[in-house]
């Protein structure tokens, strides 16, 4: 697995000459409760990219992770210090021409590894998605693990929909930045087991609003770094099997 920015230009021209795949992380700088950091998102992404990554080299196929794109749409944690959420157009825009660029570079196939689940910043990928293939002419692959038949091979809290710094995203990050995790803090959360979908449908616009009063939905205290690895695993073959697809 390559980070392409740490590679000089001949590098990246030798990996083209014999084709190579892109994948793209986006994640988000929002409030993940008192005992996660606020690039919770963003490591995720990280971590499902790079696995996903290693997967295409150990089959002989060349991919790079492109730098990840950290600024989003972030509205609901938006009353929680540190969190820095952007216009839904600013976030298609910039998301779309990274891709345009990434699509003119050479690399194919193009992949968005998302780890951000906000249901605006996901139509706003979806958006991006849609006019980069419309400008490139080329398949792009995004897996939305929100839609029913990918979530469902995720965790049951995932599948619950109460997962915001919950077990699930806590666990993830116990995996690849446990120094991030205030373990003292999320041994001390009570579980809070509200589902955000039914939030989102009851037409709460913050985590507040919907009973997340310290940025969290799940059971922090229930995470470990074993179903963090586990569950990197299965986000990795997800994105494989979607890269595959196109």
């Amino acid at each position: 697995m390559t980070d392409l920015a740490k590679l000089s230009w001949p590098s990246v021209q030798a990996l083209l000459s014999e084709g190579c795949a892109a994948i793209l992380p986006v994640g988000a700088i929002e409030a993940h409760g008192p005992h996660l950091p606020l690039d919770t998102d963003v490591t995720i992404a990280m971590g499902m990219a790079r696995r996903a990554a290693a997967r295409l080299e150990s089959d002989g196929k060349a991919c790079v992770v492109l730098p990840p794109v950290v600024f989003v749409v972030a509205d609901y944690a938006a009353e929680f210090p540190g969190t820095l959420s952007i216009s839904a157009a600013a976030s298609t825009a910039h998301v779309r021409d990274v891709l345009v660029a990434a699509a003119g570079t050479g690399f194919a196939p193009l992949a968005v590894a998302n780890g951000h689940l906000d249901p605006a910043h996901i139509a706003s990928l979806d958006d991006a998605v849609t006019q980069a293939v419309t400008i490139s002419g080329q398949p792009i692959a995004f897996p939305n693990v929100t839609r029913r038949k990918l979530a469902e091979r995720l965790t049951p809290e995932f599948q619950s929909g109460a997962c915001h710094a919950g077990c699930y995203e806590t666990s993830l990050v116990l995996a690849d930045d446990p120094d991030a995790v205030d373990d003292a803090a999320r041994a001390a959360l009570p579980p809070v087991d509200i589902s955000l979908v039914d939030v989102i449908r009851a037409g709460k616009t913050t985590f507040s609003e919907g009973g997340g009063t310290q940025a969290y939905f799940g059971r922090p205290a229930d995470a470990t770094a074993e179903e963090g690895q586990a569950t990197f695993a299965v986000l990795a073959d997800i994105l494989v099997e979607a890269m595959d697809a196109v």
